[in-house]
């Protein structure tokens, strides 16, 4: 089969598109013939590595993807060949007291596919039969695969652990990205009003697309969290969808007391400085999550099959041109997500 792969962490040098041999599924795998795969932060990552890192060299990107179902491992039922499937990239064992009481998300051998498994940038993926949804037919590949990784970590992260309700005000930090795309529309859906910070105009117009009620321009207004303050009645959000990081400080700021700030990671640095005051004087909470249950997965899946849930599509790459994908998610201008053509 042909794979984008790397031996060595580093720059996009490192990519290479090459032959790889096709996999054999073993028991309980299915082999997907993939036919688009969606890019995401932790591609990036991956490929630039970091300390305790372990990988199983030649590496082969991509946590997301949807495609066809080409061969069974010994033991698979439910499944046949043919079948069209959308993959859920969040890998539990199965076994644990965790994945037994459908938390596998905190799985104790958690994976995510593409990090320390081989992933998607490929024409052929190995996948837990567990972690495949039937997709219906019309539905594009390109957009199933957009879809999988960010409604699902939006969807948990908003709804499970935030606790989001009709009629609470909620605070996105990003206006283009895979994840806050999505939680913008889980917002929405969920009855909130919905505010958002970005960097330009361009991208709070998608914003207001997907149903952004208030839209604050960073490069216009640095204090956005006083932008916010004075939107809200010298209120504050009761929820801040802070992804970044470093932005935590004005997050902190920007909530009303008794609000929850929720992160599922940080594209700014790991490492933020935090007014410990903020916390304890306005009861705040500060509420993390790791994508979501395969109960999760299901839920927002068929919402997106449904059409009340949309991937933004930004560019789309054949395979062979990887490293131009990667390049186009690294510059962050990006209008939803990348993806790439496969089968």
């Amino acid at each position: 089969m042909k794979a984008v792969l790397f031996h060595r962490h580093g720059g996009l040098e490192v990519l290479e598109y090459s032959d790889f041999p096709t996999p054999e599924p073993g028991p309980g795998q299915v082999l997907v013939h993939l036919e688009a795969a969606s890019l995401n932060g932790v591609d990036l990552w991956v490929r630039e590595g970091w300390p305790g890192l372990k990988l199983d060299y030649p590496h082969i990107p991509g946590a997301d993807g949807a495609g066809i179902v080409a061969g069974l491992g010994e033991g698979v039922t439910g499944w046949s060949t043919g079948d069209r499937v959308v993959i859920n990239a969040n890998l539990g064992c199965g076994m644990c007291e965790y994945c037994l009481s459908g938390q596998d998300n905190r799985c104790r051998d958690w994976e995510l596919l593409g990090e320390t498994r081989r992933g998607t940038y490929a024409e052929y993926v190995l996948v837990p039969a567990r972690n495949l949804y039937k997709l219906p037919g019309g539905f594009e590949p390109l957009a199933a695969a957009a879809a999988g990784l960010v409604f699902h970590t939006a969807w948990h992260s908003l709804i499970v652990r935030g606790r989001l309700r009709a009629g609470e005000h909620v605070l996105v930090v990003g206006a283009s990205g895979g994840v806050n795309t999505a939680c913008i529309q889980i917002a929405k859906l969920a009855g909130a009003t919905v505010y958002v910070v970005g960097s330009n105009a361009v991208k709070l117009a998608l914003a207001e697309s997907l149903g952004a009620d208030f839209t604050i321009d960073r490069s216009k207004d640095e204090i956005w969290s006083r932008a916010v303050y004075q939107l809200t009645g010298k209120r504050g959000v009761d929820v801040v969808v802070d992804n970044v990081g470093i932005t935590l400080p004005q997050s902190l700021r920007a909530a009303a007391k008794g609000g929850r700030i929720l992160t599922v990671g940080n594209t700014g640095g790991p490492k933020v400085e935090i007014d410990n005051r903020y916390i304890f004087g306005k009861h705040l909470s500060l509420i993390g999550s790791t994508m979501g249950t395969l109960n999760d997965f299901k839920t927002v899946m068929d919402l997106a099959f449904a059409g009340r849930l949309k991937p933004v599509l930004d560019r789309t790459y054949p395979l062979s041109e990887a490293r131009l994908a990667q390049e186009r998610l690294a510059q962050g201008e990006q209008m939803g997500k990348v993806t790439l053509a496969i089968g």
